[in-house]
This record gives C-alpha cells, structure tokens and sequence, in this order.
C-alpha cells in the first residue's frame, strides 16, 4: 500500500510536516438560468485581463519594501471590501494562521512566508490585483479567493503568467475545468454542494417534515453569479436523478433589492422545500420577504456564504434555527472524524479575540497546509516541480481539522474535500449529518414556528 506523503513527514518530523493536526508544532516544539441570454464568463473578463490597474486598485496597493532573497513573497487575493468582506476576511484569516504557524515553526525551506494581500472585491479588481502581485509584488505563488466569479478571473490571468495559484475556497465547477496546469483547487465544488444536498431532501427531509418522498415540493432559489448558478444547476440535474418534484427554480441578479416576485412565486408553488444560494444579504433580504408575505416553506437549506455566517444568524435571530446549511466544515462536528477542529478553533479566538465566524478560515487553513507541504517537497516554486509534488499528495479523508483529505486529479482539484450537511440550533451551526460527522439529531421546525 503506498504510504501517505503527508503522513510520511509528519512522523519523520520534517518542517514540510504541518498538514495535519493545526497544533502538530504546539505539540513537538510546533437551474436554472435566468431568462436572458449572457456572455460566458470568459468573454467577459476578457477585457479586464487586458486592461490597465484600476483606479481602485492602484490606491489600494500597498507600501512593500524591496523583496529580501531570504523570504517567500506569496499573494492573497480575497474580497476585503463591499458586500463579500466579511467572508473575505475570514477566508484569509484562515491562511494569515497558516502562514504565522509556518513562521514560527521555521518557515518554507528555512526561509520567511511573506504574505502580499490585494483586495479583490470584483472581477476588475480581481484581474488587476493579480496582476499587481505577480508584477510589481513579484510574488512567486498567489492564494485566494472564496468568491466563484473573482476565481475565475484572477485564475486566467495567473496561468498566462505561469505563476501558481492555490484556491482555497471557490466552488464554482468551471474554475478547474479550463485544463489549467498551475492551478489547484483544495476545498469542495459545487456539484459536491448540490450532491449533498440532494441526498438531505431525498433520504432525510420526508421522514423529518412527514412528507411521503413523492409528494414533496422543492424549489430552487439563488443569485445569478458564477456560483449560485453553478450550485442550482447541479441541485436540479441531482433532483431529477432522485425522482423528487421540483416544483419552481427562480434566478435573481446578485445585487438585487427585492426579492417580493420570488417570494410569491414560490409561495404560489406551495414549496415544501426551499434551497437556497446566495451571500449574506440576500439572506436577510429573503427572510426580511418571507416575514412580510406572511408565509414560509417547511425547510430552507443554504449552500455556504451568507448561510455560514455567524454574523447572518445574529442578525436574523431565531428566524434562523432550524435552518440547514451545505457547507465546509464548522466546529461543532464529531472530533473523531476532524481531529484539531476544536485546537483551531481555540487557537484562532486566541489570534483573533473572538470565534470563528464561519468555517471558510479552517478551509482556508487547511489547504494552505496542503499547499506549503506542496512547496516543501517540491523544493520551491518552480511550476513543474511543484505540479509534481501537488498531484503526488495524499492525505486520508478524517486525518485533518476539516476531516477532508487530499488527493489531486490532472485538473487540480482536491477529490478528498466535502462538505457536510449542519443546520443552525439554539444560534449555532452544528453538523447532522452523516452520522459519523453529527453532534445533533435534526430538527424538523423552522424558529418562531
């Protein structure tokens, strides 16, 4: 049997040794479209891959000091502003921790991670930040991005610059099926999303609510980006596969005011069943709608984003218990299953004076481990032998925090990372499922029921 290359340094000790358990250092001394016709996203960006540093951008470069030959220079490129921030800043928090444990373990090949950030809060953003960081920054190896569409963007302009560059936390399908060689993706996509969550409706959702499997209406609802589309369009393939009744798919844009329209058609659909893609306003904004029609579904399930928010659940209050969530793993989930969940979890409120506010920081971590491992064996940065040494990872699935594994195929993707099904109870988000991840039994109401 081959033995696990992570594992295989983790037991030799090596400083490359830091994919599993977050404390390993502590402890040894460390669907539906929208109607109108639209580009592809590749037309689109086309322009801005080609255009000059916005305005925006160029104010928001930073001061950095000449590179120094001794240390790493890495570019981390998240939403830190407008409607993403939040989950930006999360997602990077969760490779600043990375980064510091590296640090302070030693570093890379005995040398300093520096980390370049660049806020990147839309697809010009995006594209011009990436090219500020691998340019003027010279960054050898950037790092981001949590949103599908600025993934998809920064990623072109990255793999025509040869440079690599690890994704952390976009789920979009597309993004790694463009036959990129210097791309890797560690987290989940968004078919494991809909598969998920399909399943919960099929084998879970009818005995919780009393609904016989034939007669359960479900409808789809999400924003039309690059992700929501994504997620809904897998949700229906896998309902349909299931033989369950989709009753209703509404699209709405992503910076929409009103979701009144969506709302009475799925009232008219007499949905049992809502799933849900969409960023965190879009979650208050829907259930701010549902209040003011007067109506709701048996169940809403999100998929990640606004539904993973500490933040969303505080601002809703007990309108969101009950809620049930697809998405990366939180931290009340079987230790078990994700050792060193709960050592992150503590170490980051130590880093950061508070909680986690979504699970997005420990995926974030997590494949930024698998990336510095990558690094490591790699002997540095050079794209082919780094290629090399990512597709020759592996990592058993429950050997890390996130209770995922690694095991990269030719396009770069992680077929070891999956979400969990959690639902939100007494103002936390616990995992239910499946068995051997729950801490709790699902609930079958809806708060303020």
């Amino acid at each position: 049997m081959r033995r696990s290359v992570a594992r295989a340094a983790l037991r030799a000790g090596a400083p490359g040794a830091t994919i599993g358990h977050p404390m390993e250092r502590e402890r040894k001394t460390g669907i539906m479209r929208p109607a109108a016709p639209r580009r592809s996203l590749l037309a689109a960006i086309a322009p801005l891959i080609a255009g000059n540093l916005s305005p925006r951008a160029a104010a928001a470069q930073s001061s950095v000091a000449p590179a120094a030959a001794a240390e790493w220079r890495f570019g981390a490129l998240y939403p830190l502003s407008g409607a993403l921030a939040l989950l930006g800043d999360e997602s990077y928090r969760g490779l600043e921790m990375a980064v510091e444990e590296r640090n302070a373990a030693g570093g890379l090949l005995g040398r300093p991670i520096r980390l370049i950030r660049a806020d990147a809060n839309d697809q010009a953003a995006a594209v011009n930040e990436a090219r500020r960081l691998m340019g003027q920054e010279r960054v050898s190896v950037l790092f981001g991005t949590y949103g599908s569409t600025l993934s998809f963007a920064a990623t072109q302009v990255s793999e025509a610059q040869g440079i690599p560059f690890f994704e952390l936390g976009a789920i979009a399908d597309s993004i790694t099926e463009r036959g990129f060689r210097n791309l890797y993706r560690t987290c989940p996509r968004a078919s494991d999303f809909a598969r998920v969550s399909a399943e919960a409706v099929a084998e879970i959702l009818p005995g919780l609510l009393g609904i016989p499997r034939a007669t359960l209406r479900v409808a789809i609802l999400h924003e039309d980006g690059l992700y929501g589309t994504s997620v809904a369009e897998f949700q229906a393939a896998r309902l349909r596969e299931a033989n369950i009744q989709l009753v209703e798919g509404v699209a709405y844009p992503t910076r929409t005011a009103d979701l009144g329209p969506a709302v009475q058609r799925l009232r008219e659909a007499s949905a049992d069943v809502l799933l849900h893609t969409a960023g965190q306003n879009d979650v208050v904004l829907l259930f701010r709608t549902l209040r003011e029609a007067g109506w709701r579904p048996r169940m809403i399930m999100g998929s990640g984003a606004g539904y993973s928010l500490t933040d969303t659940a505080r601002t809703l209050g007990r309108a969101m218990d009950g809620v049930m969530n697809v998405d990366f793993t939180q931290y009340a989930i079987a230790e078990r299953l994700a050792p060193g969940n709960a050592a992150f979890a503590e170490a980051y409120k130590r880093r950061y004076g508070s909680d986690p506010r979504s699970g997005h920081s420990l995926a974030n971590h997590f494949g930024a481990r698998i990336a510095f491992d990558a690094i490591q064996r790699a002997g540095g940065t050079e794209k082919d032998r780094l290629r090399a040494a990512v597709l020759a990872t592996t990592l058993p699935e429950g050997d890390s925090p996130t209770g995922w594994g690694a095991a990269f195929d030719e396009r770069g993707q992680n077929m070891r990372a999956r979400p969990w099904l959690a639902q939100w109870q007494d103002g936390r988000l616990v995992t239910i499922h499946p068995e051997a991840a729950a801490v709790a039994p699902p609930r079958s109401r809806l708060g303020n029921d």
